[in-house]
């Protein structure tokens, strides 16, 4: 396993040199928090539209398979979603909403205590359905639900990036450091991106991260990429009334503005990894986790 990681390694380093996308160069980014409230879907929703403003082609799936939210945020109704694929009812194309910015939405299914709780084989069969829409996208941004349950561990550990979300509340930076932990110590993920949200401003920011990385470089061998800081900004919650992003409704706002930088400062980030490689290696490694 190890030398296989080598080798994927090498060839996505090769891949990102040639800066040429292709349909079997997809970046799986996984956004998740220790806890709930801590604006990880708001943020998701932001960054996917930042990247299709960079020119990518990107698709944000719903993974809180429990309490999906995405559609309710952005104010859609969806007439079907996951579940109707698990059911063998219709094709992932025809569950892709069109969100703002041209981003494509796979909603989950809100209320429906089963999709918390998939068995092996309809986990399988759920990601494996993304093969489809392989050649449709560059990025993938998948909202995980809150906390460290199976499901946010699997669908981290094999996005290939992780970014995790932390606000300044005990709770929020007690519980995105036992993700972490989780990460790294069970799954050997080493490395994480993370913004911290709702902050005063940028050294309100910076403090909060120090604050992580003090007991991050106490405890766990894991590497930090720092992408920025989200403030707190009446825009921005006016956006979220509105079902709207705050980079489309209010783009001179400096929550716009910081999703923007973020955007970019992601883009740019050499920290990936494996993270750029084809979206059946992701589909692979999500459906090996859930068979063993």
């Amino acid at each position: 396993m190890e030398q296989l990681n080598k080798e994927f390694t090498n060839v996505n380093s090769a891949n990102q040199a040639l800066h040429s996308p292709s349909a079997d160069q997809v970046r799986c980014i996984a956004v998740t928090g220790g806890k709930g409230g801590v604006g990880k879907t708001n943020i998701s929703v932001n960054l996917a539209t930042n990247l299709s403003r960079l020119n990518k082609r990107v698709v944000l799936l719903d993974a809180d398979l429990g309490l999906a939210n995405v559609d309710v945020v952005l104010g859609l109704n969806p007439e079907k979603n996951l579940s109707h694929v698990i059911e063998n009812q219709c094709e992932l194309e025809e569950v892709l909403l069109d969100g703002p910015e041209g981003i494509k939405i796979v909603p989950a299914s809100s209320g429906v205590k089963r999709m918390a709780n998939l068995n092996n084989l309809e986990q399988s069969g759920l990601i494996s359905a993304f093969n489809s829409i392989s050649d449709q996208l560059d990025i993938m941004i998948i909202d995980t639900a809150a906390g460290i349950n199976e499901s946010v561990i699997n669908f981290s550990r094999a996005a290939g990036e992780v970014i995790v979300v932390v606000c300044d509340e005990p709770a929020s930076i007690a519980d995105a450091y036992a993700l972490i932990k989780v990460l790294s110590r069970d799954y050997a993920v080493n490395k994480v991106h993370v913004i911290c949200n709702q902050v005063e401003s940028k050294a309100h920011g910076e403090v909060l991260l120090s604050q992580m990385m003090k007991v991050i470089n106490k405890y766990l061998d894991v590497s930090v990429n720092y992408l920025g800081s989200i403030p707190e900004d009446s825009y921005l919650r006016k956006a979220v009334k509105r079902q709207v992003t705050v980079s489309s409704a209010y783009p001179r706002s400096r929550s716009a503005e910081a999703f923007r930088e973020i955007a970019k400062r992601l883009m740019n980030s050499k920290f990936a990894g494996q993270s750029t490689g084809s979206l059946e290696f992701f589909v692979e490694k999500l459906v090996g986790y859930n068979t063993h």
